[in-house]
This record gives C-alpha cells, structure tokens and sequence, in this order.
C-alpha cells in the first residue's frame, strides 16, 4: 500500500486493499510501523492545543498543568490508543459471526488499524485555533473513517456479498463509535482526576 493509495481507499473496495492484502505485512509490524506513530499525533496534538493556544479548542485547565501532569494525559491517552486498536481487532473477528463470516485476527487488525486514520490525521487541525474548524475536521473525519470500514471489510475479509458487508461494516461502525466514546470518557476522567487531586 502507498500513501497515494490511501485516498482511493475512502471509496474503492480494491486500489490500496489488494496492495494490503497481497502484501500481508505481520500484525507486530503494522502495529509498531503504523499504529504508534499515528497514534503519538492526538495526545501530541492534545498538549500542543492546552500549551500553546489554551482555551482556544478546549476549556483552558485553571490552574494550568504542569509538565509532569501533561506528561501522565500524554502517556494514558498514548497507551489507551494503542490498546483500543487490537481490541477493536478482536471484536470485529468476533462481529463476522453476524454475517456467518469469521475472519482471521490479522484482517480484522489491519482493518482495526487503517480505519481509525482519518481520526489520527484530523488531530493536526488542532494547530488552528478554533473549535468550529476542529469540529467540521471531526465530522469529516468519521465520515472517512467509515467509508475505510465500509470499502476495506469485502477486500480484507473476502467477502462477495454487498449486502453483508455493508451489515458488518454497520456494526463495525458502531461499536467504532462507541470505542471512540469511551476514549474521550477516559481521557475527560484523566483530566478531571489531575485537577482534582491538586
């Protein structure tokens, strides 16, 4: 798979999946070739925003945090990424029982890993000031994310069926979106917690 591939993937069930799927790279190299640089850009992104433009996206923390708390959000929402992606693998391996498939651990990761890029990518918004612009980023993203999830199931998981896929890819989405909910949940915890020990 090339970078270039990478946007004809939101809308094409073969340009950039056959690359992937004939490529077969190791879940061990996607994970740390792929997964945790991308995964570094939001929290990286996170402190970028409560640093330099505090208030600006999100409600500016009073007092500010120091740099050891900024430290433990980073190292949380870091190490919680990186948890999501291979439990997300494991519950869309386990979501193929819906359409009668039961794809194997590394076709559900490679999905679990691709589709959240969008999500990853839009953290960069954060360098402009403005929760509209972050906002309308968000959206976009997700709408990406799950043309990713939509277009990659058929090629990743072999599947013939349009129909099914797209029932699987429903339930992939939503347990996505769900997955991305507790996330922000856990990193509002995180935050909430280092002030109030203060």
């Amino acid at each position: 798979m090339h970078v270039h591939d990478f946007p004809k993937m939101l809308y094409s069930y073969s340009e950039g999946w056959s690359d992937l799927v004939r490529i077969h790279p190791s879940v061990m190299r996607v994970f740390l070739m792929y997964v945790v640089p991308m995964s570094l850009i939001p929290p990286a992104m996170l402190l970028y925003s409560m640093f330099v433009t505090p208030g600006a996206v999100f409600p500016a923390a009073v007092p500010e945090i120091s740099a050891f708390e900024a430290g433990a959000v980073f190292v949380a929402f870091f190490a919680a990424q990186l948890l999501m992606v291979p439990l997300m693998a494991s519950l869309i391996q386990q979501m193929g029982d819906v359409i009668g498939a039961r794809p194997d651990f590394h076709d559900a990761f490679m999905l679990a890993a691709v589709a959240p890029t969008p999500l990853w990518l839009c953290a960069l918004v954060l360098f402009i000031p403005s929760g509209w612009v972050a906002g309308i980023a968000l959206a976009a993203a997700w709408v990406a994310s799950a043309a990713l999830i939509y277009h990659g199931i058929e090629p990743l998981f072999k599947l013939d069926d349009h129909a099914k896929s797209r029932v699987l890819g429903s339930f992939v989405l939503a347990t996505g979106v769900a997955a991305w909910l507790a996330l922000m949940a856990v990193l509002a915890l995180l935050l909430s917690m280092i002030v109030g020990l203060r």
